[in-house]
C-alpha cells in the first residue's frame, strides 16, 4: 500500500482498537479479512467474536486456519495464524495487547508486501511467531523511515510487557512521527473562553463569555507537536512519564529535575496529587485527596489547591494550602484561589483569586499588582524578583509582567489566547503555549523586547506545565470530545445526542424537541459546521458552516457566526428550504448573538467596539444600527424574557442583573450569589433558571422572581466521569420540562519530559 495510505489506513485501525479496548472488549482475531474499507475511506473492524471452527487441509492455505469458538481460558489456541500472538499460540488467555501484536503484523504487511510471519506449514508459522523477527522493513520498502520501523517492532515484540501498553499509544506513535494533523486552529480563531480547556479562572470571570451563545466551540486539533529540531540541529525526544486513563491537571519538576508531582483525575476518581520519577514507570499516591497541585517550593514543599467543586478538572477555584512533599495534613492559607507560585526561595507565593467579582493578582499575598476578569495562568521568576501574568480582553491575549517595585511591562501582545507559562531557567525568556493570530499554535519563546520565537509548532492540546533547571521541559499530551446528553424530568438516564468528535450545544427548541449545535474538531472542517436534531436522536442534519448561535422563534432559521477574510461574521441559515442570509454588523467585534422574542425580528448582539468592554446590543433584521443597552464589562448570562422585552445578565461584579431592551434602570436580582447564571426564562415569564458554572455537578436552580429565593431543580453529573472536565453549557426548555448540556471529556492525557528544546 502508498505510505501516506498505510498510514491513515493504521491510524484509523489503532483509534478503532482504543475505541473497543477502552470498553473492555478485546478482538482476539485482527486481520486483514477483519478490516472493510468503505467508499468514503473510512476503516471499520469487523467480526467481534470468534467465528465457528472449520478444519482446512494443509497446504498453502495453512496458514490462515479459521478461528475458534471457544472463550479465552488457557490451553485454547485462538486467532488466525500468521495474525496471532505469541501468547495465543501457546494457548494463554489474549488481551488488549495481543490484538496490538496482531495490528502489528497487518501494519507490517501493509508497508512490506508481505506477512510479518509465514511458514509452508502451521507449525513452521507457529514457529515464526513464536522465535523469529520478520525481515527489516527497509529491505522491501525503503520509504519507511526508523521511526516508523520501531512502531511496528514495538508491537511484535514477543513479549506482551515490551509492547505498547494501549492502541492509544499506538494511535500517538503514528500521529507524533509522522505529523497528521487537522485543520489549523488559527483558521477559525475562536475566542479564549472557547479556545482551550486549562482556563483556570471560571466562566464568569473570563470577559465575554456570555451565555446569549452560551456555547463553547472546540478546535480540533491532533497531535503533531515536538517535530521542530532545536537550535543545534538535534531532535526533540519525548519520554512518557504517565500510562493511566483519565485527566492530568497541573504538573511541576521538583528541584532535582528527576522528580515530577502532578494532579491528575485517573478514572472516574476525584483528583489527588502522585509523584513519578523520570525513567520510571511507576506512580504513588501523596495521600492528598480532592486536591490539585499548583507548585512546588525550592525546598519541597506543595502549593495546593483544595478542591470546592469540579473534583475532575482544572476549572474551579478552592482553598489554598501548604503541604510538605513527604506527606502530612494540608495547612490551608486562602480561599476563592484559582493559581499559584512559589517565590525563589519557597518563603511567599503569588495567586490570582477572586475578590469583589474580579480576578486579582497578588504577590506577595495581601501585595495586589493587577485586576482583571481575564487573569489566567501565572508564574515567578527563577530569581523570585518577578512575576508574569496572562491576561486577555475577550479577543487578544498578552502577558504582564510586574517586578518587584510593582512596575508593569506587557509582552506577547499578538496572541489570540495564550494557556500557561513557564519561565526559562535563564530568567531571560517566558515560554507559553497558545494561538498566535498569524501563525497558529505553538510552543512560544517571548523575551522582554516582546521578541517572540516557536519553540514546536503544535496540532493538539499540547501543554506546557514547566521548565527544570537542566531546560527538560513538561508538557501534557492530550486528546478530548464534546459530548452532548438530553432528558426530559421523566427520564431516568441521559440520552446522548452527540454526533461527530466535538459536538457542543447552542439551544435547545422552546418545545424541547430539537437541538441546535456546533462539531468542531476534523468532522466539524476548517470553519466548524453547524447541525439540527431531534431530540428522539434521529440522525443530524448539517446546515452549513459556521458556529451554531440561536434557532429563530419559528424554528426557520439558524443564526450562525462564520469566519470571513475581514473577521467573524453573523449569518443566517435556512432549516429547510432556502437561501443563507448575511446579517451586517459594522464596527462591533460580535462573539455572540440570540433573537429576540416574540416574532424574532430582532437580535441581541454580546459585542464589543474600540474603547468600551462587552456590552448587549439591540440590532433590527430589518436594518439600521445597533443600539447599546447595558454599561460595560458584562461577564456572563443573557436569559431573554419571552416577551423579549429583558434580559438577565451577569453584570461586572458577577451579579446576576435584569436590563430592558428599550432601556431603563437595571435591576439586581436578590437572593443569587456573586457567578450565578441566568440561562433561561420561563414561557409565563415568573422564573429564570440559574446554572452555576465550574462545578461539578452542575447545580440548576429554578428562581421565581416573586420571591427571590432560589430552589434546587437538578443536579448534572455525567453517569461515565473519566476524563470529565467541565459542563460546558445548558440549555433549558422554556416550559422546563427537559434539558440538554455539553462537556468536554479528556480520552487521553499523558505527561511527557522533553529533551532538546530550545
Amino acid at each position: 500500500m502508498p505510505l501516506r495510505k498505510t498510514i491513515d489506513t493504521s491510524l484509523q485501525i489503532a483509534h478503532g482498537l482504543a475505541a473497543a479496548h477502552d470498553k473492555g472488549i478485546v478482538h482476539r482475531d485482527l486481520k486483514p479479512e477483519n478490516l472493510f474499507v468503505t467508499k468514503d475511506g473510512r476503516v471499520k473492524i469487523l467480526d467481534f467474536g470468534l467465528a465457528k471452527l472449520t478444519h482446512q487441509e494443509e497446504g498453502s492455505q495453512a496458514t490462515n486456519l479459521p478461528t475458534a469458538t471457544a472463550g479465552t481460558e488457557p490451553g485454547v489456541v485462538l486467532g488466525t495464524l500468521g495474525y496471532m500472538a505469541p501468547e495465543q499460540v501457546r494457548g494463554k488467555p489474549a488481551d488488549a495487547r495481543s490484538d496490538i501484536f496482531s495490528f502489528g503484523a497487518i501494519l507490517y504487511e501493509m508497508l512490506s508486501g508481505k506477512r510479518a510471519f509465514h511458514g509452508d506449514s502451521a507449525a513452521d508459522t507457529m514457529s515464526a511467531i513464536l522465535k523469529e523477527d520478520p525481515p527489516d522493513l527497509s529491505i522491501t520498502n525503503q520509504a519507511v523511515s526508523p521511526g516508523l520501523e520501531r512502531i511496528v517492532r514495538h508491537c511484535l515484540e514477543k513479549n506482551p510487557e515490551q509492547r505498547f501498553h494501549s492502541a492509544h499509544d499506538v494511535a500517538f506513535a503514528l500521529e507524533t512521527l509522522t505529523g497528521t494533523s487537522s485543520v489549523s486552529a488559527a483558521s477559525f480563531a475562536p475566542s479564549p473562553v472557547e479556545a482551550r480547556r486549562r482556563k483556570l479562572v471560571p466562566a464568569s470571570l473570563a470577559a465575554g463569555v456570555l451565555a446569549l451563545l452560551a456555547l463553547t466551540f472546540w478546535s480540533g486539533r491532533r497531535s503533531a507537536a515536538g517535530a521542530a529540531a532545536g537550535s543545534d540541529g538535534a531532535r526533540p525526544v519525548h519520554h512518557r512519564l504517565t500510562f493511566q486513563r483519565g485527566n492530568v491537571l497541573f504538573a511541576r519538576f521538583t528541584s532535582d529535575a528527576q522528580t515530577v508531582v502532578y494532579g491528575a483525575s485517573w478514572g472516574d476518581r476525584p483528583a489527588e496529587i502522585f509523584l513519578t520519577r523520570v525513567g520510571s514507570p511507576e506512580t504513588r499516591p501523596l495521600g492528598i485527596p480532592n486536591a490539585s497541585l499548583l507548585s512546588v517550593s525550592a525546598s519541597g514543599e506543595l502549593a495546593v489547591l483544595l478542591k470546592k467543586s469540579n473534583l475532575y478538572g482544572t476549572v474551579g477555584s478552592g482553598t489554598l494550602a501548604r503541604v510538605p512533599l513527604a506527606g502530612g495534613t494540608p495547612r490551608q492559607i486562602l480561599e476563592d484561589v484559582f493559581a499559584a507560585d512559589w517565590s525563589a526561595d519557597g518563603n511567599s507565593l503569588a495567586v490570582i483569586r477572586k475578590k469583589e467579582g474580579k480576578a486579582v493578582l497578588e504577590y506577595p499575598i495581601g501585595r495586589q499588582l493587577a485586576s482583571s476578569n481575564g487573569l489566567s495562568s501565572l508564574r515567578v521568576s527563577p530569581d523570585g524578583k518577578r512575576v508574569a501574568v496572562s491576561d486577555s480582553d475577550g479577543t487578544t491575549g498578552w502577558i504582564d509582567v510586574y517586578d518587584s517595585a510593582g512596575k508593569q511591562t506587557r509582552i506577547a501582545k499578538d496572541f489570540v489566547f495564550i494557556d500557561t507559562l513557564a519561565w526559562n531557567p535563564s530568567g531571560t525568556e517566558i515560554w507559553l503555549d497558545g494561538i498566535r493570530a498569524a501563525e497558529g499554535t505553538g510552543i512560544w519563546a517571548v523575551d522582554f523586547a516582546g521578541h517572540v520565537r516557536c519553540v514546536a509548532p503544535t496540532t493538539d492540546l499540547e501543554v506546557l506545565h514547566d521548565i527544570a533547571r537542566n531546560g527538560d521541559v513538561l508538557v501534557e499530551r492530550e486528546l478530548s470530545t464534546n459530548e452532548i446528553r438530553f432528558a426530559t424530568l421523566n427520564d431516568r438516564q441521559d440520552r446522548d445526542l452527540s454526533w461527530l468528535e466535538k459536538s457542543a450545544i447552542a439551544t435547545l427548541s422552546a418545545d424541547g424537541r430539537t437541538i441546535l449545535f456546533s462539531e468542531a474538531g476534523e468532522g466539524g472542517g476548517p470553519n466548524g459546521s453547524v447541525y439540527l436534531r431531534a431530540t428522539d436522536g434521529t440522525p443530524a442534519v448539517r446546515l452549513g458552516d459556521g458556529r451554531a448561535l440561536d434557532l429563530s422563534p419559528d424554528g426557520r432559521w439558524a443564526l450562525t457566526i462564520q469566519p470571513s477574510a475581514s473577521g467573524p461574521r453573523l449569518m443566517l441559515l435556512p432549516t429547510a428550504a432556502g437561501e443563507p442570509k448575511p446579517v451586517p454588523v459594522e464596527g462591533l467585534s460580535v462573539v455572540a448573538a440570540s433573537f429576540l422574542p416574540p416574532d424574532g425580528t430582532t437580535l441581541a448582539l454580546a459585542a464589543m467596539e474600540p474603547g468600551h468592554g462587552f456590552r448587549l446590543y439591540a440590532l433590527a433584521l430589518a436594518g439600521g444600527k445597533p443600539k447599546v443597552f447595558t454599561p460595560d464589562g458584562l461577564t456572563n448570562g443573557a436569559a431573554i424574557s419571552p416577551d423579549g422585552n429583558s434580559i438577565a445578565a451577569n453584570d461586572a461584579g458577577g451579579r446576576a442583573t435584569v436590563y430592558t431592551v428599550k432601556g431603563g434602570e437595571p435591576k439586581v436580582l436578590p437572593g443569587l450569589e456573586p457567578d450565578d447564571v441566568p440561562i433561561q426564562w420561563s414561557s409565563d415569564g415568573a422564573t429564570l433558571f440559574v446554572a452555576r458554572f465550574g462545578e461539578l455537578p452542575m447545580k440548576l436552580w429554578r428562581y421565581p422572581l416573586a420571591s427571590g429565593k432560589k430552589e434546587l431543580w437538578k443536579e448534572i453529573l455525567p453517569s461515565d466521569r473519566t476524563g470529565l472536565i467541565r459542563i460546558d453549557a445548558v440549555a433549558v426548555a422554556r416550559d422546563g420540562k427537559s434539558f440538554a448540556y455539553s462537556y468536554n471529556r479528556v480520552t487521553a492525557s499523558d505527561l511527557f519530559r522533553v529533551t532538546g528544546w530550545r
